[in-house]
């Protein structure tokens, strides 16, 4: 699946496998994953495998001055319009070094190796599918941290921020993150835990990637299916599907769900697709959205009859500013408990506060 090392590659990776040069200060910490691993205290060169965002919030506006390395397909393939609005802010962005990206298979430990870098900073769901041969990386002398912004708990966000921050020498800037993150999602479920016992709503989100004629995928204990349950709500899709995968249309219809939830992105070269993200028109995004209206039968739907569409950015899910999506959701299904909630400005605040880039474009929206 991955690409191996050449015998010459080898041969390097062999002689760097003896982790910190003699002499150089080391800090110890302990990853998402309960892995002990000895860093250098103050690294230079990094490979950053995901959580882009997030890593410049945590480490600051010249935090990529240090990054050699990334895997490029996550960020400008995944997110494209997030990648340009990032690149043309930090030119730096298009000079590093692409190690290829793990679920295609491209991923080169070879690319990682010739980066040298002095830390490998990935997420957890690319450490477990990279298997052996993330243990390679760290026999190559790069030790390998892993974050965890997948897991959707205050737990692991919080953890993962600090170890950013014990990585970047960036305490107080992280710590005040992580409080405030804690605090947020707190708030939420407080309101949440006072609302009076009743039904719960019905709802359904989708993938909104592949335009009306395709239904693409939903979501179960995961993703927005997580927050779904996160706020009490009642998601379709449990029960139907592992993780993540596709709902029948007839089995949507028959649910009748109360809300629904069209994940959006700035994916390229999809035409159909539901446009959200950085300098997004709502325009574009509501006349993509209102597509959907015309699948067969949704014009009987309780979501659509009762005007509760919803379009949501798919890339700020499981980062250190989800709790405004956390909030959006939440007061799309609960207005009144909500009503002093402003999840938009929210987004404004963690953007003006701790981002290198301006703040606009449409990243949670309701269809008119």
């Amino acid at each position: 699946m991955f690409k191996t090392l050449s015998r010459g590659v080898a041969a390097v990776a062999f002689m760097a496998s003896f982790a910190l040069p003699a002499g150089a200060e080391s800090i110890t910490v302990t990853d998402t994953l309960d892995r002990t691993v000895e860093i250098p205290a103050d690294p230079q060169r990094i490979l950053l495998g995901f959580y882009y965002e997030d890593f410049l919030a945590v480490a600051g506006p010249d935090a990529y001055d240090r990054v050699v390395a990334i895997s490029k397909d996550t960020w400008a393939g995944w997110r494209n319009l997030q990648w340009q609005t990032y690149a043309a802010a930090i030119p730096r962005l298009e000079e590093l070094a692409d190690v290829g990206e793990v679920d295609s298979g491209t991923f080169s430990l070879e690319a990682v190796v010739a980066a040298k870098p002095d830390v490998a900073v990935l997420a957890a769901w690319q450490y477990k599918a990279l298997g052996d041969v993330a243990e390679r990386i760290e026999a190559a002398g790069i030790p390998v941290v892993v974050l965890d912004y997948n897991a959707q708990t205050v737990e692991k966000h919080v953890q993962s921020t600090h170890l950013l921050s014990q990585i970047m020498k960036s305490e107080d800037r992280a710590q005040e993150l992580a409080d405030a993150y804690a605090a947020q999602v707190a708030d939420v479920m407080a309101r949440l835990a006072a609302l009076p016992k009743g039904d719960a709503p019905k709802v359904y989100v989708e993938l909104a990637r592949k335009g009306k004629d395709a239904v693409d995928n939903s979501y179960s204990g995961t993703q927005w299916g997580s927050v779904i349950n996160q706020v009490g709500a009642i998601n379709i899709a449990d029960g139907q599907i592992s993780n993540w995968g596709k709902l029948s249309p007839e089995y949507v219809l028959a649910q009748n769900p109360q809300a629904i939830f069209l994940a959006g992105s700035g994916w390229a070269g999809r035409d159909e697709a539901v446009i959200m993200g950085p300098n997004v028109d709502s325009a574009l995004t509501h006349e993509r959205m209102k597509a959907y209206l015309g699948r067969p039968g949704w014009d009987g739907l309780d979501a659509v009859e009762d005007g509760k569409v919803f379009g949501i950015y798919h890339g700020g899910n499981r980062t250190l500013y989800d709790y405004a999506f956390l909030q959006f959701v939440a007061k799309s299904l609960y207005p009144e408990a909500f009503a002093d909630v402003d999840p938009q400005a929210s987004l404004e605040r963690f953007f003006a506060t701790y981002m290198p880039v301006e703040f606009k474009g449409t990243y949670m929206t309701k269809l008119p």
